[in-house]
């Protein structure tokens, strides 16, 4: 039986309309990614790696013959535990780099971690394992799907594991329905796009990006041009990894139109891991919407929403699906997503979410986020720090801190030599000055020596963003 499962899951992925084979993968060439020409200026700068876990990490160890009687390890694990919750709750207090709502309460539903729930197979259609969750998760689809105005007949969907995998899914549906299809993304993409380009050994283009971190639609136009022959798949970012930059949906959808592609040659996924759920209810921001030619969103559940748990939405129509769908008598139900297996506490802690706050208490929420983003943009301004705050966005970039000791304990992600702070609403003005007051007077060290200056950031927010010596 295993191996006729293992069978009918890999025929699932296709490649050029050919079964996937995993043993031929080492021998086939990988189409090549076509890198923008500062590409390679990106490769020079060496990555710092985080610290080894083994340094750290908690071994396992076999109880004593008289533990049972005793509670002595039952004792030991309680007092790891306790040490461990401090630790988390340090971390949580000295958490801005990473787009996670950490204020949040489930206290309701501890009830239910004694239960394995597991919504293995399509969401839409029961399997023989009872205990599930897909009341809830249909519920959670059928809000976004309004969220996003498709119709509940016209979409299909499923509570993913995590924002790439939406993006994986988004991607092999567009490669399933243009097999011979081209994959575009502005090279300021999260990274599981190009990963989805390697999985699926799509031809992958990377276009050029604005200061802002936008896909240029400039660029996009002279690359999609010379390949009017082959169908597009197109990412759009809605809110980038780094600098929280909004690609411009409409645009896109207009380039594509000007080099003759039609509505039933080119494929659009968005990434809206973050800003999906937050734009919404921005006033005057673009619509993401399926009554735009686009084929697919996903967004994170673990990012605005703020579930304990990494896990994600993505929506595609539902004409699209039958092109990776596969019934499994195994499940005695269907097989349309990339996990076999799936969390199925994370529907419910969605649906208790969205029912707690709604439309009206996300958009109290993102007018928070962006008004404290505005108050850090303009303090780092106003202490001589470049800093960048994109329309739309509550990503905060600014000049990369000097000490690594600094980018640890804030837990600031990093690129070049630019970081950001990206405000969630768990972010108060509180914990903002806390931070500004410690980089105020960690930079008054960092440059009390003429001889070190900071940073330039003109390359990479533009000099009207930049207080180097030189843009001053």
């Amino acid at each position: 039986m295993a191996g006729t499962l293992e069978h009918e899951a890999t025929s699932v992925l296709k490649s050029n309309g050919k079964v996937f084979d995993p043993a031929a993968v080492a021998k086939e060439p990988v189409p090549p990614v076509v890198a923008s020409d500062d590409a390679i200026v990106e490769n020079k700068r060496e990555i710092v790696l985080g610290r080894n876990v083994h340094t750290t990490c908690l071994p396992i160890t076999e109880p004593e013959v008289d533990d049972e009687s005793t509670g002595g390890k039952e004792a030991f694990m309680a007092g790891v535990l306790a040490r461990y919750r401090k630790t988390l709750i340090d971390r949580t207090t000295h958490h801005l780099g990473y787009p996670y709502n950490l204020d949040f309460d489930y206290g309701a539903l501890a009830q239910l971690q004694h239960f394995s729930i597991n919504n293995l197979g399509d969401p839409f259609i029961e399997s023989n394992y009872g205990v599930h969750s897909r009341q809830f998760e249909v519920g959670v689809l059928d809000w976004f799907a309004c969220l996003w105005e498709i119709e509940k007949d016209e979409y299909w969907g499923y509570i993913t594991n995590c924002g790439t995998e939406g993006n994986l899914h988004g991607i092999l549906v567009g490669r399933e329905v243009f097999p011979d299809g081209i994959l575009y993304a502005s090279r300021e993409s999260h990274y599981s796009v190009f990963k989805a380009a390697r999985m699926y050994r799509m031809e992958c283009v990377k276009i050029r990006t604005l200061v802002t971190g936008e896909i240029d639609c400039a660029d996009f136009k002279a690359k999609l041009l010379p390949n009017k022959d082959k169908p597009a798949i197109i990412n759009v970012n809605i809110g980038t990894t780094v600098k929280g930059a909004v690609d411009d949906l409409d645009l896109v959808i207009q380039t594509l139109e000007e080099c003759g592609f039609s509505h039933d040659r080119f494929y659009i996924h968005c990434d809206g891991a973050l800003f999906g759920l937050m734009m919404p209810f921005v006033k005057c921001a673009p619509k993401v919407s399926f009554k735009k030619p686009i084929g697919s969103v996903s967004v994170s559940g673990h990012k605005f929403v703020g579930c304990p748990m990494p896990c994600g939405v993505q929506l595609t129509r539902i004409k699209h699906i039958n092109a990776l769908s596969k019934n499994v008598e195994y499940l005695a139900s269907r097989d349309a997503t990339i996990m076999g297996s799936r969390n199925g506490h994370a529907p419910i802690f969605l649906w208790y979410t969205l029912n707690r706050k709604g439309y009206k208490g996300f958009q109290k929420e993102v007018q928070k986020c962006l008004r404290n983003a505005h108050y850090l943009k303009d303090r780092l301004r106003e202490e001589g720090i470049s800093s960048m705050l994109n329309e739309l966005s509550s990503t905060v970039v600014f000049e990369r801190p000097l000490d690594e000791e600094f980018v640890r304990r804030w837990q600031l992600a990093c690129e070049r030599n630019m970081a950001h702070v990206i405000v969630m609403p768990n972010v108060t003005i509180e914990k903002l000055d806390y931070f500004l007051n410690e980089l105020i007077i960690k930079r008054s060290i960092w440059y009390k020596d003429e001889k070190v200056q900071p940073p330039c950031l003109a390359a990479d927010i533009g000099s009207e963003n930049c207080v180097c010596l030189l843009h001053k």
